[in-house]
């Protein structure tokens, strides 16, 4: 619903690229105001991600425990990656993710959630699945060998009442687990029924 007349994009006159490392660069842009007044703004540029709340028969998400440089600390997370395949479909990604990271497949899918994680400072934006009709795929035919940084990593299946209890007891902190768990949570009452398909277009 729209209160008011202002663009919803506003121009943008002049860019300039700082850095681009492995997944994420920075960047100036120099963008027009509605009142005329020209302004510079600061952001991180990243290809975007997705994640999985996979939801077991018994009403448990998956959850892994995932080292964090940034902020020092092991977060508990949902399977989670980013768009860096070419010609890949989001759910394609997400389910090559839950099978890298925890080694499950997915019967059924929905599209849970599209957010923005910080547009403050970044323009990631990151598709929330949920993934149910869950099944652990053998060793031996696992396509997605866990890597470096997920080898280690422990999974850890929680009841999704008691995930939502430790999001607010400030106990999860990684935002698309927290959003995913609450979301999960909420959509649960009407059984998932207002979901959307999960090549639901971006809006």
């Amino acid at each position: 619903m729209r209160v008011h007349d202002t663009p919803e994009k506003w121009e943008v006159v002049a860019t300039q690229a700082h850095f681009q490392g492995r997944v994420i660069g920075v960047r100036t842009d120099t963008v027009v105001m509605p009142g005329g007044d020209v302004v510079d703004r600061d952001y991180v540029v990243h290809p975007g991600s997705v994640a999985v709340v996979a939801l077991d028969d018994r009403g448990r998400v998956l959850l892994l425990r995932q080292y964090r440089h940034p902020t020092r600390q092991l977060l508990w997370e949902l399977p989670a990656g980013l768009r860096d395949v070419d010609g890949e479909t989001l759910v394609a990604g997400a389910a090559r993710e839950l099978a890298e990271e925890a080694g499950y497949r997915a019967e059924i899918w929905h599209t849970l959630l599209d957010l923005y994680t910080s547009p403050g400072m970044s323009d990631e934006r990151i598709r929330v699945f949920l993934a149910t009709g869950l099944t652990k795929i053998p060793d031996e035919e696992n396509d997605f060998i866990r890597r470096w940084e997920e080898a280690d990593m422990p999974v850890v299946w929680v009841p999704l009442a008691d995930a939502v209890e430790k999001a607010l007891m400030g106990m999860i902190h990684n935002s698309p687990t927290v959003a995913g768990i609450l979301a999960a949570y909420a959509a649960s009452v009407e059984g998932f029924a207002l979901l959307r398909p999960p090549d639901a277009p971006e809006e």
